[in-house]
């Protein structure tokens, strides 16, 4: 069979984007094929400023390069501007006779600029500024002339015509409005701005209007005319008074058309087979000219395309950040304020520093930053989140740093990001993405994190989180964090230190543990000396001597105790799979040794709780089934569901992967307790969400999530890998848990050490590094492997003292003050 024909109609951001995504998810669906109607490949329009300002080549803001499409299988037509949607025969035409036949159509035609209807408009040397041809022609005229004439204070307006001023023309900006960016700056700022770039050169007529362009005997321009009936010199005009969205090939074809292609949360037009995004579409009677909210668009659609069906677009909540003449700007939400709203102002124009912040209810609905713009992306975070502010509003106006929120009082802004924030708006780059471009690529300066992520390259005011990522990434001591507190009063060492000192000294008993770490107390304590205990067997298996007595009373006795002193016993059922026979003999026992209360756990396991702690052996014995690690610092269950075996939506066999996964891990110790669950597909009935690892099937394969804890506070999993096969998903399981066995500390959750050493450092050792996988992976096989069963032991003989009736203990020899100590449960 054939595959499904897609055709997308524009090479520029928001269509390429969406073939990105798609290609991510969906590598292998369609064929594609692409009309594009500049002779170039896919470029960022964004950066069109700095190459006119000399600051960059055209070659600089490629985003895909000809042998992109190659390697993708992409058919492109460059050149070839599109005259024509068949929606009733599904094939595009171009006026030279190229046409293509469709099963699903994206139409990505963006904006036109607008030209103000004045005579004079067609003479020569009157341009718009949307595309690098009106950039190259801005440049070679600025060779020659002298005179350039702006028209338009807006974003594009101010960036052509502080482009020209550093090519050496004499630039007059001209708009309506009486202040600079209105749509983006109050009044306040927008002065302010003015007076800045009036003192970089460029001169201002604003409240103006112009009525007619000027052109000399040859039809080249000489002049611009206002409706006061001034005159000013112009040897170029740049067109610059906003954009309109491009839908004259869509109101050919007969779609939806109102202010922009009208389409549904799903990026769908009327017509179920077309999609469109980008700057012609109309979403909820609004058009947007922002990139950030074309990439959203952009990842929704190519979930569709990709046939997922989950993704929803519901609109963007915008925030402009952009940098003129070295002046950083920031706006988001409602700034201008009005009826119902509060205003919390600091002004120092002295400084250059002008700050407004708007309250309605309690809660952050907008904000203007100008000159110093570093709280702008917390600010936003707040508008998005819609939080209520409480006490943090005393302080909100001084920042982020001022208020200590969430814990990152005291850190550099970049380490108090999380991976998913994003740091450059005007390109829609995230933290994690320029992490992951410093460790993978090397890269050791702003000008390289700028050409490999285009972050702080466009407006560049988000240029100094970029440069606090490469000090943080690199390991500069620039930010150093404090010293770690020792693991006890024992010693002044940090659990790092232990660890270090274990591993680099072959420390293997406690005895030459202490006396090599000039222990203080000779024997430790109940919080040392399981601490120590792990960090020798985990650094050292099959050599490093257990100590039972240096363990918590539930991994000693190998079962859970409750409040009554009494135990529980939660007898494995990999997968949560079990079967008549074992069900049997799990309700004979529940008889025979009166045990009180039989339940099923969250994990989809059934519980045995009330034991006798005399009778655990024997309970163990009649079941013949082993006791699921449900007690201790070790792995717990692994809970599925029941996958493509059974269920109509699964993709995968998710039973088969968990039961796998569990007795792969069977036996397994680490830092803390270490839980994890296998979904057959995207519904993720099994919560592997919040998870410590969850697997989520798809169509193409599994995804990886870490760092999951549903405990007392939740906390969501953070995407790991996709990879395709079953053994994928138990080396980067195996390999993300040895990790954290080899340098979490101890009781550390999985989520405690991520938020440590950061997801981008797993992603580096497990993901990125295949080697380094490898041999973790095989350093955890070789660990778990030949361990023996603790509850068949227990059955054959193995420290029996520790099962006998308390009467019988009393007259046995006294246990030692660190088991004493350790006697307590644990959570």
């Amino acid at each position: 069979m054939r595959k499904p024909r897609l055709v997308v109609i524009g090479n520029g951001m928001a269509g390429i984007r969406t073939l990105e995504e798609l290609l991510e998810i969906a590598p292998n669906q369609y064929d594609i094929t692409v009309f594009g109607a500049e002779p170039h490949p896919n470029y960022n329009r964004i950066l069109l400023s700095p190459v006119l300002a000399g600051e960059q080549a055209f070659k600089d803001i490629v985003l895909n390069p000809l042998n992109w499409y190659a390697e993708k299988g992409i058919t492109l037509h460059l050149g070839r501007e599109v005259s024509q949607i068949d929606r009733r025969c599904r094939v595009v035409r171009c006026a030279d006779g190229t046409e293509a036949p469709y099963d699903r159509l994206l139409i990505a035609t963006g904006s036109s600029p607008f030209i103000l209807p004045v005579p004079g408009k067609d003479l020569d040397g009157v341009i718009s500024y949307r595309d690098i041809r009106d950039t190259e022609i801005m440049i070679e005229t600025a060779k020659v002339k002298r005179h350039a004439v702006v028209i338009g204070g807006g974003l594009l307006g101010l960036e052509a015509a502080n482009g020209l001023k550093l090519r050496g023309m004499d630039v007059t900006v001209v708009h309506l409005a009486d202040t600079l960016l209105e749509r983006q700056l109050d009044s306040t700022a927008g002065k302010l701005l003015q007076q800045s770039l009036e003192a970089r050169g460029l001169a201002f007529r604003l409240s103006h209007q112009t009525t007619e362009i000027l052109g000399d005997d040859n039809r080249c321009v000489r002049a611009v005319r206002f409706s006061n009936g001034d005159e000013i010199a112009a040897d170029l005009v740049v067109m610059a008074a906003g954009i309109r969205p491009n839908t004259t090939l869509a109101e050919a074809a007969g779609l939806h058309c109102a202010r922009g292609i009208v389409v549904s949360d799903t990026l769908q037009t009327y017509d179920p087979r077309i999609y469109a995004v980008g700057e012609c579409v109309s979403h909820r009677g609004v058009a947007y000219g922002l990139v950030a909210p074309l990439f959203e668009q952009a990842k929704v659609c190519a979930n569709h395309l990709a046939l997922m069906g989950i993704g929803s677009y519901r609109g963007s909540v915008l925030s402009t950040k952009l940098k003129v003449t070295g002046i950083d700007l920031f706006s988001a939400g409602d700034f201008l304020g009005g009826e119902g709203t509060e205003e919390i102002v600091l002004s120092d124009p002295a400084s250059g520093v002008y700050k407004k912040l708007v309250i309605r209810d309690d809660k952050l609905v907008g904000a203007c930053l100008y000159g110093d713009t570093a709280d702008g992306a917390w600010y936003f975070k707040l508008l998005r989140e819609g939080r209520t502010l409480g006490e943090l509003r005393e302080r909100i106006m001084f920042g982020e740093s001022s208020v200590g929120d969430v814990g990152t009082q005291g850190q550099n802004r970049a380490s108090a990001m999380a991976d998913t924030d994003e740091v450059c708006g005007c390109n829609g780059v995230c933290k994690g993405t320029i992490v992951k471009a410093i460790t993978e690529k090397g890269l050791f300066t702003l000008d390289e994190v700028k050409k490999h992520t285009k972050a702080a390259s466009s407006c560049g005011s988000c240029a100094g989180l970029c440069e606090q990522m490469l000090m943080s990434t690199l390991g500069s001591t620039y930010d150093a964090a404090p010293k770690e507190k020792a693991v006890c009063g024992c010693t002044d060492l940090s659990h790092a230190d232990v660890r270090r000192a274990v591993r680099e000294h072959r420390l293997t008993t406690h005895r030459a543990a202490f006396d090599f770490l000039e222990w203080r107390t000779p024997n430790g304590c109940a919080t040392c000396r399981p601490a120590l205990n792990y960090y020798m067997l985990s650094t050292w298996p099959k050599e490093a001597v257990d100590d039972p007595q240096s363990r918590f009373v539930n991994e000693r006795v190998h079962a859970n105790i409750q409040k009554d002193n009494t135990f529980s016993v939660i007898p494995q059922m990999k997968g949560g799979v079990t079967n008549a026979s074992e069900l049997r003999r799990i309700a004979d026992v529940a008889d025979k040794y009166q045990i009180p209360m039989v339940k099923v756990t969250g994990g989809q396991r059934i519980d045995l709780l009330g034991v006798k702690k005399d009778d655990l052996v024997n309970v163990w014995r009649d079941l013949g089934m082993p006791s699921g690690h449900a007690y201790g610092k070790s792995i717990r269950t692994v809970k599925t569901c029941v996958g493509s075996e059974f269920c109509r939506f699964g993709t995968q066999n998710s039973t088969q992967m968990g039961i796998d996964l569990e007795t792969m891990l069977a036996n397994m110790w680490s830092p803390h307790k270490v839980k994890l669950a296998v979904s057959g597909c995207p519904r993720n009935c099994a919560e592997a969400g919040i998870k410590d690892v969850g697997v989520i099937a798809v169509d193409s394969g599994w995804e990886l999530y870490v760092g999951g804890n549903g405990g007392i506070k939740t906390e969501v999993a953070q995407f790991l890998v996709k990879v395709k096969t079953a053994e994928e998903v138990k080396e980067y399981t195996g390999a993300f848990l040895q990790l954290y066995r080899e340098e979490a500390y101890y009781l550390d959750r999985t989520v405690h050490y991520l938020d440590r050493v950061g997801l981008d450092y797993v992603k580096q050792r497990v993901v990125a590094d295949a080697a380094n996988r490898r041999a973790l992976y095989e350093r955890l096989l070789f660990a778990l492997d030949g361990l023996p069963d603790p509850w068949q032991a227990r059955i054959n003989g193995a420290q029996a003292n520790e099962y006998r009736p308390l009467t019988a203990m009393a007259t046995a020899q006294s246990t030692t003050s660190a088991d004493v100590a350790t006697e307590t449960t644990t959570v």
